[in-house]
């Protein structure tokens, strides 16, 4: 792999942060333009304005500018149930994910997740965990309740490590020996990238709290047949490297994450990587910055810059940038 110094797309991505910035201050839309999209303040809009300049190295340093930043996130969150809802996410999903980019700021939402309370007692999450999720045919979208339960609950001081010890033995008991991720249920009937965006967050959690995986070589097989197919264009196969998204950040930090527990696959995993991250970087230089749908998508734009991050990260001297990039995941769970 050839190296790449990426200055002039993290230039691009700043001045779309820019743009997407309202004229109250600490105010971000998450989307500037597109048919039946609201143009105003939004809650991915701000947490992920704050993520992205997180990543790029430009988070603010000026008080006023964090404090007013701080003062918009916190005053989305509902006082009765202490969650922050958006209309196309989970209403956990959004808690998470605000209240993981105040944590950028080292600040706290101003009420715990009163309606997540119940989630407390290990009767309840287990509850939650087994029967509250479509583990057979809809993993991926409701692993955005099982993961995000655990940061909106700690990010709120209500648990400690016991709690966590309950969630994170679920988890080890009901991980798949076939694919190597979480799987809480009786059949599996959606396909194997659903199974692994569903693992990546149950991964990153695991990754903050520093717990290991169950079957860190199962992952790693299940990551490198996904990227092959993905990257082939392979009759069914889920397509990778197409447009700002999550689906890449999901597969590749999920193969970097369990390359870290084993030595298996460990050079076929490097060199898999390479290729992905060639045709990553091919498919974002190749965008129209300034009319794509996807790159002018703040939420979208911030799955892109978590993908560059994790490859910069896991190919040394390949992708170079004036301020490396910083994952967020680093930092505390959640995306």
């Amino acid at each position: 792999m050839k190296t790449y110094v990426i200055d002039d797309l993290i230039k691009e991505i700043r001045y779309c942060v820019e743009t997407h910035r309202l004229e109250k201050p600490g105010e971000y839309a998450r989307w500037i333009f597109g048919e039946g999209k609201d143009l105003g303040v939004n809650e991915y809009g701000c947490a992920d304005a704050a993520n992205i300049l997180y990543t790029i190295g430009d988070f603010p340093k000026d008080p006023a500018v964090r404090a007013a930043d701080v003062a918009v996130l916190q005053s989305m969150q509902d006082p009765e149930t202490g969650m922050f809802s958006e209309p196309t996410h989970h209403t956990i999903h959004t808690t998470a994910h605000c209240t993981a980019a105040l944590e950028l700021y080292d600040a706290k939402p101003l009420y715990p997740c009163h309606a997540l309370k119940a989630y407390t007692e290990r009767e309840a999450l287990y509850d939650l965990l087994e029967n509250g999720i479509r583990w057979d045919t809809d993993p991926w979208r409701d692993s955005h309740i099982g993961a995000g339960v655990l940061p909106s609950l700690t990010n709120t001081d209500m648990v400690g490590l016991e709690w966590k010890n309950w969630y994170f033995d679920w988890m080890w008991e009901h991980t798949d020996p076939e694919n190597g991720f979480i799987f809480g249920g009786k059949e599996k009937k959606a396909e194997l990238y659903q199974y692994m965006a569903s693992g990546f967050h149950y991964m990153f959690n695991h990754e903050s709290e520093h717990r290991p995986y169950r079957y860190p070589e199962r992952i790693i097989d299940s990551c490198i047949t996904l990227i092959e197919d993905g990257l082939s264009g392979k009759e069914g196969a889920r397509k990778l490297a197409r447009s700002c998204g999550f689906i890449d950040i999901d597969v590749v930090y999920t193969l970097t994450r369990a390359m870290r527990q084993t030595a298996y696959r460990f050079e076929e995993g490097k060199q898999m990587l390479e290729v992905f991250a060639e045709r990553y970087l091919s498919m974002m230089y190749a965008i129209d910055y300034k009319t794509d749908k996807y790159f002018n998508d703040l939420h979208t734009l911030f799955g892109a810059s978590c993908c560059l991050a994790e490859l910069q990260s896991a190919l040394p001297g390949k992708i170079l940038s004036t301020k490396p990039l910083r994952l967020v995941l680093d930092r505390r769970p959640f995306i």
